[in-house]
C-alpha cells in the first residue's frame, strides 16, 4: 500500500539531514548521502497529509487550544500498541522530548547535581544536561555478546549525594537494545532504593522489529510510578521530526506540577497547531503504515548488516532490536578510528554519526541511519564496499 522505495528530493527544502551535510561534516560532494540524524526519507502516513491539508484549506491558523483529543489519541495508541493504560490527565505536551527533558532537569534537580547516563547514549542527553549546568555521571554499558547491558553494581559505586536523575533510552539509542522487563524492574528498584528520579525516553518504542517486544517502563515497574517520567512522541515513529511535539507522562500529581511549572515559566504552554494536528492524526491513522514500514526497515537492517561485515572484514553491526540506526564497531578491522571515518566520509561520501559523540564506549564506532529508500541504501552500500576494498586483498 505504501511506496517506501520512492525517492523524495529533499535537497533545498530546509532539510537538516540533507542541507546541512557540508556544514556539519565537511563533505562537499553534491552526491553525498546523509546517514546521520534520525529522520527518515519516507513520506509520512497519508492521514497526516489529509489532516494538515484540511487545516491549510481552512485558511485561519490561530492559537491552538484544548489538548484533550491529542492526549486521548496518545493514550489510545499506547493502550493499543503497548498495552499501557494511562490517564490523559498525566500528559504534559512539550515541544520535543529533548526540550521536555530540559524541563525535567529544571524541575527535579539543581545546578551542580548529577544526572546518570548509560553511554554510549543519545548525544542530545549530554548537551541538555551540560547546558543546564548539571554534571554527567556516566555508567558505561557493557557489551555482552553483541547486546548492551546495564551494570547497576558499578553504577552503585558512583552514586553520590548530588545524584538526582537517571536518564534511560528505551529502546536504546544508539545500540538498538530493547530492555527486558527484568532489566527495567532492576533499574527501577535501584532508583527507588537511592531516592532517584527516572526519566525514561521511549521515543523509539514503536520502531520494534519482529523478534522483539518493547515493555514500557511504567508497565515493568508500576511501583516506581511516583518517581518516573515517561517520554513518548509520534515524531520518530511517523517521520514527523519537524513537528517538534512530544509528551511527558507521570502519574505523580506533585511531580507533574513541578514540571508543568517549568513549562509555564518558559511560556511553552502555547502549542504549535500544525505539530499537534500532525501527531494526533498519525496516532489515529498511521498504524498500518507503521506495520509496513517495520517490514521495510527490517529488510534494510539485514541488508546493511551483511554488506558492512562483508565490505570491511572485522566490522560488526550490533544487532538491532529496534530503531533504524545501525551501530557499527570497526575496531576489528585493524584501522584507526580516523582512517575509518575518512574512508566513510571521503571515499564513500557518506555522512555517518561519529561514535565518540555518544560518550564513553563510542570510540571506534559509527552510527548509520538506514531509514531511506532501498535504491539510496544500495548505493551507499556499494560505496562502502569500494571504500574498504583494499582490506579484502
Amino acid at each position: 500500500m505504501f511506496d517506501f522505495d520512492r525517492i523524495i528530493e529533499r535537497r533545498g527544502t530546509h532539510s537538516s539531514k540533507w542541507d546541512n551535510i557540508a556544514k556539519l561534516s565537511g563533505i562537499t560532494a553534491p552526491d553525498a548521502i546523509p546517514m546521520w540524524v534520525a529522520d527518515m526519507d519516507f513520506a509520512a502516513p497519508p492521514g497526516v497529509a489529509e489532516a494538515l491539508t484540511a487545516e491549510v484549506n481552512r485558511g485561519v491558523h490561530g492559537y491552538y487550544a484544548d489538548t484533550g483529543t491529542w492526549a486521548e489519541a496518545l493514550a489510545q495508541w499506547l493502550k493499543r500498541r503497548h498495552g499501557l493504560a494511562i490517564d490523559t490527565a498525566w500528559v504534559t505536551p512539550v515541544p520535543g522530548i529533548v526540550a521536555g527533558l530540559g524541563m525535567v532537569l529544571q524541575a527535579l534537580s539543581e545546578p551542580g547535581d548529577e544526572i546518570v547516563l548509560f553511554p554510549p547514549a543519545y548525544h542530545a542527553f549530554r548537551k541538555i544536561i551540560l547546558a543546564n549546568d548539571r554534571r554527567i555521571l556516566d555508567a558505561q554499558l557493557v557489551n555482552q555478546q553483541g547486546r548492551y547491558a546495564m551494570d547497576l553494581e558499578a553504577l552503585g559505586k558512583l552514586i553520590t549525594p548530588r545524584t538526582r536523575i537517571v536518564f534511560l533510552c528505551s529502546p536504546h539509542n544508539p545500540g538498538g537494545t530493547v530492555w527486558s522487563p527484568d532489566e527495567l524492574t532492576a533499574l527501577a528498584r535501584f532508583c527507588a532504593e537511592r531516592n532517584l528520579y527516572l526519566a525514561s525516553d521511549e521515543i523509539h518504542c514503536d520502531l520494534i522489529f519482529s523478534h522483539a517486544k518493547h515493555t514500557p517502563t511504567l508497565t515493568a515497574a508500576p511501583e516506581i510510578a511516583d518517581r518516573l517520567v515517561s517520554c513518548f512522541a509520534a515524531t520518530k515513529t511517523f517521520n514527523l521530526a519537524g513537528a517538534h511535539m512530544g509528551a511527558l507522562v507521570t502519574s505523580n500529581a506533585a511531580l507533574r506540577a513541578k514540571i508543568n511549572a517549568r513549562v509555564a515559566a518558559a511560556n511553552l504552554t502555547s502549542l504549535p497547531s500544525f505539530g499537534m494536528i500532525a501527531t494526533e492524526a498519525a496516532w489515529r491513522t498511521g498504524e498500518e503504515w507503521l506495520n509496513q514500514l517495520l517490514v521495510y526497515l527490517e529488510k534494510n537492517r539485514d541488508l546493511f548488516d551483511a554488506a558492512i561485515e562483508k565490505a570491511a572484514p572485522g566490522a560488526r553491526s550490533m544487532r538491532l532490536d529496534a530503531t533504524y540506526l545501525a551501530w557499527v564497531d570497526f575496531s576489528g578491522t585493524g584501522l584507526s578510528a580516523d582512517d575509518v571515518a575518512a574512508r566513510v566520509a571521503q571515499r564513500a561520501r557518506i555522512f555517518a554519526s561519529p561514535g565518540q559523540q555518544f560518550g564513553p564506549g563510542g570510540d571506534g564506532w559509527l552510527r548509520f541511519n538506514l531509514a531511506t529508500p532501498r535504491p539510496i541504501l544500495n548505493e551507499a552500500l556499494a560505496r562502502l564496499d569500494a571504500a574498504f576494498a583494499d582490506l579484502r586483498g
